[in-house]
């Protein structure tokens, strides 16, 4: 089937990918009413333990294989590491095979054992030169080798990044996924091909290859380095074969057209499966910006969650956020989305842009220890706030939440931005989705108050600019307890990498 991307798509719930859940919260208007919270200062004195900890959902039967096919330049490498960074948020365990870093890096390696430098030019992928040809398809078997041995390990979702441009090709390919899916029944295989008829982005894709220091055009100007990648398009052109239905019938498939307008989908089945469909028809390549900011605490007596209005200093920051945005942004539009909290809604309150609010945005619920101070917390529960120290991510307060909890009511958020530009969210919890950080770490990470965090999605990473007013504010972050170095957030970039780590 065809699916046009601009038509609205229905979140799939947690239990599965083709029920709507009711508890999702769609974004809706700023007029929303604030949710309810306990505003006790201190739980009832009778409760005897306040939580306890979330297991990690069980994928070990997760096994895909997805397999990219198409062109040079039509973002095959951009999709596979978008999609890698959406289901690794999700825990599961998602690794990208590129046979490009794998060539280069066993170039690289000959060259500093025997001398030999090979010459990756476009005469090397031209299908007449069959000793190159010999050597790319040996590359590109040995690469799925050890991406089927990494998902007899463990692995959940393997993603071999190649051009698989024949049929020929992905014929050659299929039995040793076949043989993986007989010798482990969970596996499953699907390619994705990524076509591309939009002039302009293909300019746009060779003009970042040619000058982000791809190593292939080292000893190469710019012009000579396009002359020759343009080359190589035309190499793979020639003998290029997109899926077709007719020639490689059952073939599981999903088949992308510039970056999202248009989405087919064949004989895929299953959650897993359908979550990564959903996410490509919700995919869209766009130079979106998205800035967050931390919204300020409730009062400055240290306390956690409640809902009650700005502090003094609070105050001053909303007042002061629309000329911080001005001046640091421009008048790009933007789209503000704030919690439910009314605090968030109060800091968007001088903003002179359209809002939203969103539920999914909340802040961690912290039950019966809602409104109390992580003092008050260690003296009334002593063992749980032990507990909670132990497994930060996992433990769950007794009517409350986990941070693996807040994870999962973030996905549709999360499926929101990657379809959006230019938005500005009153809070920080999506912070380490872009940051492609660890789960386990994300309780940790220290976000400031009064800092408008500017992220720019990239096809390998994000970029982060900040922007700070000298507007005092009480901190509540607890670090990491007994560790020698606190989670760090790991230098900015979204460079490529070229070769294997």
């Amino acid at each position: 089937m065809d699916v046009s991307s601009p038509a609205p798509q229905p979140f799939f719930s947690a239990g599965g990918p083709m029920y709507v859940s009711s508890h999702i919260q769609y974004a809706t208007t700023s007029s929303s009413t604030p949710r309810n919270r306990s505003a006790a200062s201190s739980p009832p004195p009778s409760v005897v333990g306040i939580g306890g900890k979330v297991a990690k959902p069980d994928y070990s039967e997760a096994k895909i294989v997805l397999a990219m096919v198409g062109l040079p330049a039509r973002g095959k490498s951009y999709l596979s590491n978008k999609l890698m960074r959406y289901l690794k948020w999700l825990e599961y365990n998602v690794k990208v095979f590129n046979v490009g870093q794998l060539r280069r890096t066993r170039a690289r390696q000959k060259a500093e054992q025997s001398g030999i430098k090979e010459d990756h030019t476009a005469s090397y992928f031209s299908h007449g030169n069959e000793e190159a040809t010999r050597t790319r398809d040996a590359l590109a078997e040995d690469s799925l080798e050890m991406l089927i041995q990494w998902l007899k390990e463990g692995g959940n979702v393997g993603i071999h990044d190649a051009t698989n441009s024949t049929i020929s090709r992905r014929c050659a390919s299929c039995p040793k996924y076949v043989n993986a899916s007989h010798a482990n029944p969970a596996f499953y295989i699907i390619f994705l091909e990524s076509v591309c008829t939009d002039p302009a982005l293909i300019a746009a894709n060779v003009a970042l290859k040619v000058s982000s220091g791809d190593p292939d055009y080292a000893h190469m100007s710019r012009a000579d380095a396009e002359r020759d990648f343009l080359n190589r398009i035309k190499q793979y052109e020639s003998v290029y074969q997109g899926v077709n239905d007719a020639l490689e019938p059952r073939l599981s498939y999903l088949k992308i057209t510039d970056v999202g307008r248009e989405v087919s989908v064949s004989h895929i089945h299953g959650y897993l499966q359908s979550r990564i469909a959903f996410y490509l028809m919700n995919f869209t390549y766009q130079a979106a910006k998205h800035f967050l900011l931390k919204g300020d605490q409730y009062n400055v007596e240290g306390k956690i969650g409640g809902d009650s209005p700005l502090s003094e200093r609070g105050m001053q920051y909303a007042k002061a956020l629309p000329a911080l945005i001005t001046d640091n942004i421009g008048d790009a539009p933007l789209t503000v989305w704030t919690s439910t909290l009314q605090r968030t809604i109060q800091s968007a309150a001088e903003l002179p842009y359209n809002k939203l609010t969103w539920k999914s945005l909340d802040e961690l619920d912290a039950g019966v220890c809602d409104g109390m101070t992580y003092d008050e917390i260690e003296e009334e529960y002593p063992e749980d706030f032990t507990s909670r120290d132990d497994d930060k991510f996992n433990y769950r307060y007794r009517g409350g939440e986990s941070y693996r909890d807040v994870v999962v009511r973030l996905e549709p958020v999360i499926m929101e931005l990657e379809r959006q530009e230019n938005i500005l969210i009153i809070g920080h919890q999506v912070y380490g989705y872009f940051n492609d950080l660890p789960q386990a770490d994300l309780p940790y990470i220290k976000i400031p108050l009064h800092t408008v965090i500017k992220l720019t999605p990239k096809a390998y990473g994000c970029d982060e600019e900040r922007y700070t007013l000298p507007i005092g504010a009480v901190d509540t972050h607890r670090p990491k307890p007994h560790v020698a170095q606190q989670p760090q957030v790991p230098a900015s970039s979204s460079s490529r990498e070229y070769f294997e780590k």
